[in-house]
């Protein structure tokens, strides 16, 4: 008996849609990832459990984000959502929305307590960040070119390489909008 999860099956199922995508074949995904193409076989029929690290390196592989075989298809409707209250002494990240057809949008927000430092982890190839400070002020940006943000300032940059995001004595709101390329290759 196969032990199927639904998690599984939905992942399987995104690592197929995504290499047919990119006209791919199996054989190719498995030698760019390292694993065999028996067992990239079973994770996208939707009988083997992959981990983490093994959906990770398949995402790399495709050049998209790790969430994009995390990602199960249908149609939400009308969504709202209500605020929520931030974290009084650290950062608060929230995923709002995906946004997928042709490219993948991430609509997340960023609130960072007064005197923090976070230091943005590299995205795919390609992405870009764009911040709109809500309230606030802090320093944002590339690594190497952090630039003074204020409410109401605009900032977008490319993401695909170390960047950061520091606030001084003032809290910060910040929406920010990942865009990622989804077909690269």
């Amino acid at each position: 008996m196969t032990n199927r999860s639904s998690a599984a099956a939905a992942a399987g199922a995104q690592v197929r849609q995504r290499r047919q995508q990119r006209g791919m074949s199996q054989a190719e995904l498995a030698r760019r990832t390292g694993l065999s193409k028996a067992t990239l076989s079973q994770l996208e029929a939707g009988t083997a459990n992959p981990t983490i690290d093994t959906l990770d390196s398949i995402a790399v592989a495709l050049a998209i984000p790790l969430t994009d075989l995390l990602t199960r298809d249908g149609s939400p409707g009308t969504v709202h959502l209500r605020a929520t209250p931030a974290a009084r002494d650290e950062p608060t990240r929230e995923l709002l929305r995906r946004i997928s057809g042709g490219h993948s949008l991430e609509l997340w927000r960023l609130r960072l307590p007064a005197d923090t430092a976070v230091e943005g982890v590299p995205h795919a190839p390609g992405t870009v960040e764009h911040l709109l400070v809500a309230s606030g002020a802090l320093r944002a940006g590339p690594a190497e070119d952090l630039r003074e943000l204020a409410a109401g300032d605009m900032l977008a940059f490319a993401g695909d390489a170390p960047h950061a995001y520091r606030t001084g004595a003032l809290a910060a709101d910040v929406t920010v909008v990942i865009a990622s390329p989804a077909n690269l290759g």
